[in-house]
């Protein structure tokens, strides 16, 4: 038997075509996750008139939220196929969100360009954890807020994410993640803080309920063993 390919990307690009049609379990999963994350980080930020990065964007649920509340968004990702899907579904409702393909480790945009970066199911996929939490110091102007959610590494996220989410449930296609690859939160707080950030508290998020599809619905939950959300900001020129 053929061993799975583990940390594949390549899921975004397979899905694209249907990322905004509602026919693929999974793909909603992610979408359902959304509100989750903005009812905790909308009590850390006024997004209004913001210059947001929504870094990893995929197909571009979290950036179309983010634009919705009034900040003026781009979004990134190397899945070019969903960058495309994001860009055409964006374009068909007149919001002027700008998508560029691109990976965290080398951002392509000037000093300062943002005020907010939002990072989502992205950071355990990464290949330069350091350098992309030096990319996001590097474009977020001073006093910029960083917001994120990532995986824990331990058993129980191993048993949760890869043999119940992928294996069982089939709430994400084989292959998506690689436990080997799961952060921290000690391990992600070293990085953020040797990169200068002021780091907030960290919160879990999880399934709350279902919905009529029969789908999670997803919030804050108390434990941070498997998913953990969190803030850091980077210090103004006066340093406090």
């Amino acid at each position: 038997m053929a061993q799975t390919q583990r940390n594949n990307l390549a899921i975004y690009d397979d899905v694209a075509a249907h990322w905004w049609s509602d026919d693929i379990r999974w793909v909603r999963t992610l979408r359902n996750m959304v509100p989750g994350r903005l009812s905790w980080f909308d009590t850390h930020i006024d997004w209004h008139g913001k210059e947001v990065l929504d870094l990893g964007c995929a197909g571009g649920f979290m950036a179309e939220a983010l634009d919705d509340r009034g900040a003026n968004v781009t979004g990134i990702d190397p899945a070019k196929d969903a960058i495309a899907a994001a860009r055409q579904h964006a374009e068909a409702a007149g919001r002027t969100i700008a998508y560029d393909v691109g990976v965290g480790e080398a951002l392509p945009y000037t000093d300062q360009s943002f005020d907010a970066v939002v990072c989502v199911d992205v950071l355990e996929h990464v290949q330069d954890l350091p350098q992309v939490i030096d990319e996001v110091s590097r474009v977020l102007r001073s006093g910029g807020m960083f917001l994120f959610d990532t995986i824990n590494r331990n058993p129980i996220s191993r048993l949760a994410t890869i043999t119940m989410a992928e294996n069982v449930l089939k709430l994400l296609p084989k292959g998506t993640h690689d436990p080997e690859m799961f952060i921290k939160p000690a391990e992600l707080r070293a990085q953020l803080d040797r990169a200068g950030f002021t780091i907030g508290k960290m919160t879990g998020l999880g399934p709350r309920g279902l919905n009529a599809k029969g789908d999670f619905t997803f919030g804050r939950v108390p434990g941070t063993m498997i998913i953990y959300m969190g803030t850091a900001r980077k210090p103004d020129q006066q340093g406090d």
